[in-house]
């Protein structure tokens, strides 16, 4: 479990097939072998690290191609962050790590707005929270299949927005809690229907 609160950003040191390795400090702190790291807001497992500067994980090629994860390179610099602790503040909201989709910035920060596809616009409300990248945003401004951001500038300096540009993919994760409850509505929704036009005839 994460918050969506950016701890560091990370530098793609090395993509070899499935194994990623990424440059970084502050998330090595207390991350041995099997230690979830957050890359871009997807859950990854350490695998190697020296313990102070670099770690590595193994990510499997779904990962690679239901994420931005598939198309980064050698210096690309990428959000990260390590689980949340039982009893610390809940900066952010409850982020699992589990990227949904990947949306299209079309209008970079300090405006950001990202187009997602539209059977997804249903799980985003009005100042709700979402996560782009790993990050914990509040959205506004919703149309059938875009949502806007207004960055600060200490997100722009300490996250991968402050360089994102349009058309750039970002990865997007519904709010969990929007994810359980539409989960639940969806069995009753042709219930409803079917009362609907009864009550019409």
């Amino acid at each position: 479990m994460f918050t969506g609160i950016v701890e560091e950003l990370g530098t793609i040191a090395q993509r070899d097939g499935s194994r990623l390795r990424v440059n970084a400090s502050l998330a090595l702190e207390g991350s041995g072998l099997g230690a979830s790291i957050a890359v871009n807001g997807c859950c990854l497992t350490v695998v190697a690290t020296d313990g102070s500067s670099y770690w590595d994980a193994d990510v499997s090629e779904e990962t690679y191609l239901r994420t931005n994860l598939g198309s980064l390179q050698t210096g690309d610099v990428v959000n990260l962050e390590r689980p949340m602790a039982l009893g610390d503040r809940l900066g952010g909201h409850m982020v699992l790590g589990h990227v949904d989709a990947v949306g299209t910035v079309v209008s970079p920060a300090p405006d950001l707005v990202i187009r997602i596809s539209r059977d997804l616009m249903h799980l985003i409300v009005e100042k709700g929270s979402v996560t782009v990248d790993g990050i914990s945003l509040t959205a506004f401004d919703l149309t059938s299949d875009t949502f806007r951001v207004a960055v600060i500038p200490h997100t722009c300096a300490v996250t991968t927005l402050g360089v994102r540009k349009s058309g750039d993919a970002v990865n997007i994760e519904m709010d969990v809690l929007a994810k359980h409850v539409a989960k639940l509505v969806e069995p009753h929704k042709s219930k409803r229907s079917w009362w609907r036009s009864l009550a019409g005839k």
